[in-house]
């Protein structure tokens, strides 16, 4: 039930959450802009992607050259009557004129009967004429006289189910001259700019006061399929259904009639030819001079182009597009059946969640570099998807607001793992602040490597140190005054140990216990214990002349302190152990009892800091000579039956003198003799080396022997009762 609990607090609401926040914000204007401009650069790249796109729409544009060749804009109607007969001729389906007439030319009305012929002609010899009209509010018939009503022959949509006060429109009309509207229909050329001011979805159907007409792209289909407006039905929210001889055409449309372009071509793909191009063509044609031009079974889309010309406006191509390619794509789209869709937004919604919800659950706990490549990994495949389905699908997959759901999902989750990361610092900090040295701890923190806690095998290094006869202390000295001392020395150890890069294990009384090479492993972890062991002498040797200068302070048991240290490395088990309630990070094993029999029997040998073989051979791996070991034999501690090679950690090459060095080679020469069974010949060895030695009873501050002395008195007995023929210079220590 917790575990459930935590999923629903840790992954699922924090997803559900952050994309239901953005999809709120997704209905904000700023953020809808945003998004369109993702998609207008989708558009764009599509088109960059088909340079061999080849519209079923041709766009004659009046372009600059064609004012160059026919003169001053407008041109006389005439021209255009002419240009009907070239269409017609050329056998093309429908000429749609996005280029309004809504005068009589008084001046020449003889222009007028002309381009009514024109129209006339055309319509008889097959190819179908669309003219355009406007709808506004702020002109008038009675400010602007010789503004027509709506013409009877252009009739409104009569099967429309919904709510036609949502259509876009006006309260008035400027059709064609009373004569084009008599020669041909005709549709509203209106191209309302969104709230961006971008053309993303024209009016199918424009409302004029309480009816309801085709639009200017929509009446140019209907005239090509040759359908009758009387039996188009309108579902506002759905479609427009046309009835065809090759069945029912559906053109999707929103609740206010308006149809979401799905743009395919730009100005060059669909500029086929200038209007100039078009006379030119034909007229040479009829010289015998060329083929003229192939528009058989086009709709021909008639509108400015030039840059003097004013009808230009912003689509996904640029932010000054003519115009008349809005309607060109329009009536593209309708034909091939190619429109955009809508992803649905619940879905998307729930792939989002649930992309966020595996993502936190599986990457929450990885490492950093896989989480960030989750991160930005997903946001780009997405967007690749979101392009193809474009490009390939006319899908519209929304990419802003699942981003920013996703992206703050991830700064939720990052943002968690820094908390959980600053608090498993702190944790960390708290847990062995008071164990390891400060530095130690940063790069506990900074290596990420959360300490395994409850037992784990690790390869150390043991570290037991001791005071000589600290129970004579306790006698000598007031409690106070113990507490004192006892906070200095350990105090002074502690740090050392702690400096080397140790753990500090526990105080038991006046014994320090530590380990080397957890919780973070350090390959040279011998090395720096055996380094500690002879600082920590040394710094003992500073606090003695430090405690005797204290005349009166301190009895003379303190000036004498000595402490002994014994190390041992291998595997251990380091973790927490104790109770449920209360427990310790602590070490166990044979290894660690062994660590505690070199530090309790280097009192036997007369030495201060012992170490078994297998510290001295992983000291010597990583600091080479400059700690200086000395062999003292094979021994059998008690509780094992092995024995194990222990050697006298004797100093630092670089404070060791070389008397010194001189008594341990001397030293060293008598152990091999004793190891023959030359008694005398190791009496006399070691006799020379006590000489050597560097502590010395009596003048060493609380010294009593030292090894030569040691084992000048284990010879001298076996000289007297020599060990058993299969001795192999074993020594069975019958003490702890």
């Amino acid at each position: 039930m917790k575990s459930s609990f935590a999923f629903l607090r840790d992954h699922i609401a924090p997803a559900m959450v952050a994309f239901a926040i953005v999809l709120g914000l997704a209905q904000l204007d700023f953020v809808q802009r945003f998004e369109n401009v993702t998609l207008d650069r989708r558009t764009v790249w599509r088109a960059e992607l088909q340079p061999d796109y080849n519209p079923l729409p041709i766009v004659i544009g009046i372009d600059d050259l064609s004012i160059e060749k026919l003169g001053r804009w407008p041109w006389e109607r005439k021209v255009h009557g002419q240009f009907m007969v070239y269409a017609a001729r050329a056998q093309a389906a429908v000429i749609a004129w996005d280029i309004i007439f809504p005068e009589p030319d008084t001046a020449n009305p003889k222009n007028d009967v002309a381009l009514v012929q024109g129209t006339d002609w055309a319509r008889a010899h097959g190819t179908e004429v669309v003219f355009g009209g406007f709808t506004f509010d702020d002109i008038t018939p009675e400010t602007k006289p010789g503004l027509e009503a709506m013409n009877p022959l252009t009739q409104p949509v009569a099967k429309i189910e919904g709510d036609i006060q949502r259509v876009f429109g006006g309260k008035y009309v400027a059709p064609p001259i009373e004569e084009l509207q008599v020669a041909a229909p005709y549709g509203m050329v209106d191209t309302p700019p969104g709230f961006d001011g971008s053309r993303r979805a024209v009016p199918l159907l424009v409302r004029v006061t309480d009816r309801v007409y085709f639009h200017f792209s929509m009446q140019a289909v209907l005239q090509f399929w040759h359908a009758n407006p009387a039996d188009v039905r309108v579902r506002l929210g759905d479609a427009i259904y046309v009835p065809t001889k090759d069945g029912e055409r559906r053109i999707p449309i929103d609740e206010a009639g308006r149809y979401f372009v799905n743009y395919r071509f730009g100005y060059d793909l669909a500029h086929k030819g200038g209007y100039w191009w078009v006379v030119d063509a034909w007229q040479k044609a009829q010289a015998g001079e060329g083929r003229g031009w192939d528009v058989r079974g086009k709709v021909l889309v008639v509108g400015q182009v030039a840059t003097s010309l004013t009808d230009n406006g912003p689509t996904p191509f640029s932010g000054q597009t003519p115009l008349v390619l809005v309607h060109a794509n329009v009536v593209d789209n309708i034909l091939r059946n190619d429109f955009a869709r809508r992803a649905s937004t619940p879905w998307v919604w729930f792939g989002g969640v649930a992309l966020s919800i595996g993502g936190l659950a599986v990457f929450s706990k990885r490492r950093l570099a896989a989480q960030g490549a989750f991160a930005l990994g997903v946001p780009l495949l997405y967007g690749l998807i979101a392009l193809y389905a474009w490009v390939g699908f006319s899908l519209w997959l929304p990419l802003i607001w699942p981003v920013l759901g996703f992206a703050s999902v991830q700064v939720f989750m990052i943002s968690r793992r820094l908390i959980a990361e600053q608090r498993a610092k702190a944790e960390i900090k708290g847990m062995f602040g008071t164990y390891v040295s400060p530095a130690l701890v940063n790069r506990m923190v900074e290596s990420g490597q959360k300490p395994q806690l409850g037992g784990v095998e690790e390869n150390i290094t043991a570290y037991f140190s001791d005071i000589q006869s600290f129970s004579s202390f306790s006698e000598k000295l007031p409690p106070e005054r113990l507490v004192e001392l006892m906070n200095e020395y350990l105090t002074a150890c502690t740090d050392i140990v702690q400096e080397e890069g140790g753990t500090l294990d526990k105080y038991i009384g006046d014994a320090v216990v530590a380990m080397f090479g957890a919780p973070i492993a350090l390959p040279d972890h011998a090395y720096r214990a055996c380094v500690a062991s002879q600082r920590v002498h040394q710094k003992l040797g500073e606090l003695r002349g430090k405690w005797k200068a204290e005349e009166g302070k301190w009895p003379e048991i303190v000036w004498k302190m000595q402490s002994r240290i014994g190390l041992n490395s291998g595997p251990c088990v380091i973790g927490n152990m104790g109770s449920r309630t209360r427990f310790n990070y602590t070490m166990m094993g044979d290894n660690v009892n062994l660590a505690a029999r070199m530090e309790s029997g280097a009192k036997a040998w007369g030495a201060y800091t012992m170490c078994t073989d297998t510290t001295k051979l992983a000291c010597e791996k990583h600091g080479g000579d400059r700690v200086i070991f000395r062999a003292l034999g094979r021994i059998i501690v008690m509780g094992r039956s092995q024995a194990v090679p222990i050697f006298e950690i004797v100093g630092l090459k670089e404070t060791i003198p070389q008397p010194t060095r001189d008594g341990v080679a001397e030293f060293e020469a008598a152990l091999a003799k004793y190891y023959a069974r030359d008694w005398n010949g190791a009496i006399e060895g070691f006799k020379r080396s006590v000489e050597l030695e560097p502590n010395q009873p009596g003048k060493t501050p609380g010294v009593k022997s030292n090894p030569s002395l040691v084992y000048i008195g284990i010879a001298q007995q076996y000289a007297a009762s020599p060990p058993p023929a299969n001795w192999e210079g074993v020594y069975v220590m019958t003490e702890k």
